[in-house]
């Protein structure tokens, strides 16, 4: 299957999971007819958005997975979700940062994508509470390393207690981050809404990302569209605390509307559902 294949099977599922979602449930004949697509690709997709556990098959159809608002996936399930998206989303957040300048990445899969790109960018400091985005730079300041990368980020790994998403939380994470200033904060998340602004399952997870809210001059989330209208257990920032959103054309018109309506900045990066690019 050729690269662009697999970029418009991903435009489709993305549609499909919003329509899911927007609706409460399809019927195959329906995408059938406004993807203008066969029974059997529409059957496929639905396959593949069941394996990722984000939609359940019912017959003729599909309806959403409601997850508990406790539920936490772990960071090997969530690395393989929305892969197309996280890049592009990786490679426009990474143009934001300032050679040179102080950034916070919290935990998460976009911002371990993130931080392969921010290699490229000299001289940062950087303080994370994840294991996964420490490993990325260490690997590029050891000499003689394939990734090894000169003027590689300095960086701080907060202490803590290690959750599903290999995360670092809870008193001593948060004892470290509260001392600190930060001139961006690189931000992942599980969920982000209207009503409950950002949130997570986990509460220990929600104060340390609090207090890195706190200690940034500048709130950049970085979230696939999937994370639009999902909201955990804890909320730990309101919408007005982030600057921009960096997110992927699988956003729909009316999410995007809605998201400016309350965010200074938004940034939709990726291919719209023509193929075209997107970036504004």
């Amino acid at each position: 299957m050729s690269e662009n294949q697999n970029l418009l099977a991903e435009q489709r599922r993305a549609l499909i999971l919003d329509e899911v979602r927007r609706r409460g449930g399809v019927r195959v004949n329906e995408l059938t007819r406004r993807l203008s697509v066969s029974d059997m690709t529409v059957r496929r997709d639905l396959d593949a958005l069941a394996r990722q556990g984000v939609i359940e098959k019912v017959h003729g159809g599909a309806v959403p997975v409601v997850e508990a608002s406790t539920h936490e996936p772990g960071f090997e399930a969530k690395s393989t979700l929305e892969l197309t998206a996280k890049e592009d989303i990786a490679r426009a957040a990474a143009a934001m940062a300032v050679p040179g300048s102080a950034i916070a990445l919290s935990g998460g899969t976009t911002t371990y994508a993130l931080a392969q790109h921010l290699l490229d960018v000299p001289d940062l400091t950087v303080v994370t509470n994840s294991v996964r985005v420490a490993d990325v730079f260490h690997a590029a300041q050891r000499p003689g390393s394939p990734g090894a990368r000169p003027g590689a980020a300095t960086v701080v790994l907060t202490g803590g207690v290690r959750t599903p998403s290999d995360s670092l939380v809870g008193p001593v994470a948060d004892q470290a981050i509260v001392s600190l200033h930060f001139d961006v904060l690189f931000l992942g998340v599980h969920g982000i809404s209207v009503e409950a602004g950002l949130s997570t399952p986990n509460l220990a997870e929600a104060e340390t990302n609090r207090r890195f809210v706190q200690s940034a001059r500048r709130v950049v989330v970085v979230a696939d569209h999937t994370k639009w209208g999902t909201v955990g257990l804890s909320s730990f920032a309101r919408l007005e605390q982030v600057s921009t959103f960096v997110t992927d054309a699988g956003l729909s018109e009316k999410s995007r509307e809605e998201i400016e309506e309350h965010l200074p900045g938004l940034v939709v990066v990726g291919r719209d559902a023509d193929g075209g690019p997107v970036q504004g």
